[in-house]
């Protein structure tokens, strides 16, 4: 069974930063497209960044294109988020999720895999 746990949440003021992984576990992840998603409270959830099976491509929402990279480690069949810059809009709970298919894709519903979810909370 494939399992998707995500770490690296936590509490950080404005300005500064946090690295969320993500790490796979029940199959390899080694040719599939990884994303990350975040809801914040009373609003639904978004896209944030994704990457390719390669990490050829990238792509990110406006509101983070700048300040967030996404990454991935195939040999540790994981996933990453770099986050800086971090502003109190920033503040929600993180999603990662993976996916067979081989494209980047901002679609949701295009990802088999999530994880629980880890909470960001950006205070001013």
């Amino acid at each position: 069974q494939v399992q998707l746990v995500e770490s690296g949440g936590g509490w950080v003021q404005a300005g500064g930063s946090l690295r969320l992984s993500c790490a796979a576990s029940g199959r390899a992840f080694s040719n599939n497209r990884w994303g990350w998603f975040r809801q914040a409270p009373g609003k639904e959830r978004e896209f944030v960044a994704t990457i390719n099976w390669n990490g050829s491509t990238r792509y990110y929402a406006d509101s983070v294109k700048g300040r967030f990279t996404i990454s991935r480690d195939n040999s540790k069949n994981a996933a990453y988020l770099q986050m800086n810059s971090l502003k109190p809009e920033d503040t929600a709970v993180y999603y990662c999720a993976a996916d067979p298919g081989l494209s980047a894709t901002r679609e949701s519903g295009s990802y088999g895999y999530w994880g629980q979810g880890t909470q960001v909370t950006v205070s001013s």
